[in-house]
């Protein structure tokens, strides 16, 4: 039982809780305990509260005892993760930058008090890049978190400690937040399940650090789960104003269950027409398509050509937000200041990771050119209302979610922006999921990114539901388990 606990959906644990299969005790203990075995690799989990965890389960299973079951919340003493960029209360809330160390949350962050409200038990709070600006989760403060299926590859970022943590079969699911692929490059390399809401679902308020006027919408808090029927539930639990976030607005959320397969048209984008997406991965979404078309889709494989400067896009549309540069959240006072934290680093004497520094450098050459700024501001917003109309309310986009599998560490640098395939969709405002494909020739996890029109991520999570039935969703890493729990999941789409 315990070993098939760290399998299940959160929804079938807190059915099992629910029904006296098992208590929040044992499926609390029983994540603590494999949590604590695989951390010791991984690194994912930067500081627990095990102890405050188990009280909480112990109250959980009282008010099971006492109470009708349906006056229990949702997710009634399942245990979950959270990534430290949030405020949780009594943690620490670095994200990984040297001058915040010692800091500790004196409350919770919106999404992770409606989490809990939903009866959900945190065990700790998880990895991120310094600042949540880089996708290999490394810091000064925790140091580097490591691939389940292979510690010599990168996890992602900035959520990178939710991916390796979730995809080690740790924690059933846990909370993410995704500015340039935050959510879902981290649950694309660990094999698992991430969404990255309609812009503007869901608040920010509360995460450090947070983004400012048209950026929040481009800034998005959302789930990560090792299966797909948790999506939904987790995301209607976070979504809606909490009167804090200006930018965020209330939309109607639609039903995953009514969304027919034989009904959508499904775009195949295999490249962005610059950066060269590997065969494999390419083969991978093909065979999705073609899923997706048995069940009645129609497929189209379609190209756009401003795809191709997504880098230009992204970069400006972040830039006009005019939002707190990410030079002064590092404390760098001027251009000066970031030249000679470069040399500092070089002598290995700065508090600062070399992506961080290399990040700010790019963003003041970026504000040095206000001209092609507006320029590709005005491209974005042509390609955001090409994609709208193309996808069309029956329809989804499927697109890679980044040239290869999980790259080793460090592989990243050169080239530097692979990340693209996941950023463009933060600033076209599109609701995306990641969706596991089974695993490649290596044993690293095969992925597609599904994304809809903007309110529609109840399309993009009926997509992934079928993806998951047709190829097995998450497939546990062998090296955890052995090849005995789910590692079959996965046989479909394993070359």
């Amino acid at each position: 039982m315990d070993e098939r606990l760290l399998t299940l959906s959160g929804k079938e644990i807190a059915g099992m809780i629910r029904r006296g299969d098992i208590s929040s005790r044992e499926a609390v203990a029983t994540h603590i305990a494999h949590m604590q075995r695989v951390n010791t690799d991984l690194n994912a989990v930067v500081a627990d509260r095990y102890e405050q965890a188990m009280k909480e389960a112990a109250k959980a299973d009282r008010e099971r005892a006492k109470k009708p079951l349906d006056e229990l919340p949702e997710y009634h003493g399942v245990p979950c993760s959270i990534k430290e960029c949030f405020a949780l209360k009594g943690m620490p809330n670095t994200s990984g930058l040297v001058s915040r160390r010692g800091i500790t949350s004196k409350s919770d962050a919106t999404a992770v008090k409606r989490m809990r409200a939903a009866g959900v038990i945190p065990l700790g709070v998880t990895n991120t890049s310094e600042l949540c600006m880089w996708m290999e989760s490394n810091n000064r403060v925790y140091g580097r978190t490591n691939n389940p299926y292979d510690p010599s590859r990168i996890v992602g970022g900035s959520s990178g400690g939710e991916g390796a943590i979730i995809g080690s079969g740790a924690s059933p699911f846990g909370l993410g937040s995704d500015v340039g692929g935050s959510i879902r490059m981290p649950a694309f390399f660990n094999g698992v399940f991430g969404h990255k809401p309609t812009g503007g679902m869901v608040p920010a308020t509360g995460q450090f650090p947070t983004a400012e006027n048209d950026a929040l919408r481009y800034l998005t808090t959302g789930p990560l789960t090792r299966r797909a029927e948790d999506l939904m539930p987790l995301l209607r639990i976070m979504a809606g104003p909490d009167g804090k976030d200006k930018e965020c607005s209330p939309w109607e959320l639609g039903d995953p269950a009514g969304v027919r397969i034989d009904e959508l048209t499904v775009l195949d984008v295999p490249e962005n027409g610059w950066l060269k997406v590997s065969d494999e991965l390419k083969a991978a979404q093909r065979r999705a398509a073609r899923a997706l078309e048995d069940m009645g889709a129609t497929v189209r494989e379609v190209r756009f050509a401003r795809l191709k400067r997504s880098l230009d896009i992204w970069s400006s549309m972040l830039q006009a937000a005019d939002g707190t540069p990410f030079a002064e959240m590092l404390e760098h006072r001027s251009p000066l200041h970031t030249m000679m934290e470069f040399g500092r680093w070089a002598m290995r004497r700065s508090p600062h990771t070399l992506p961080a520094i290399l990040l700010a450098l790019l963003e003041k050459a970026t504000a040095l050119t206000p001209g092609r700024t507006r320029r590709f501001v005005e491209e974005g917003l042509k390609l955001r209302a090409e994609l709208i109309e193309s996808i069309g309310p029956k329809g989804v986009m499927l697109y890679p979610s980044y040239p290869e599998v999980a790259p080793t560490h460090y592989k990243p640098m050169l080239p530097p922006f692979n990340w693209v395939y996941t950023a463009i969709l933060n600033v076209m405002e599109l609701p995306v999921t990641q969706v596991p494909l089974g695993l490649d020739h290596q044993g690293l996890p095969l992925g597609v990114q599904v994304a809809g029109i903007p309110g529609n991520d109840h399309v993009t999570i009926a997509v992934a539901v079928a993806l998951e039935k047709a190829f097995g969703g998450w497939v546990p890493p062998a090296r955890i388990f052995g090849n005995g729990v789910g590692r079959a999941s996965g046989a479909a789409l394993t070359a």
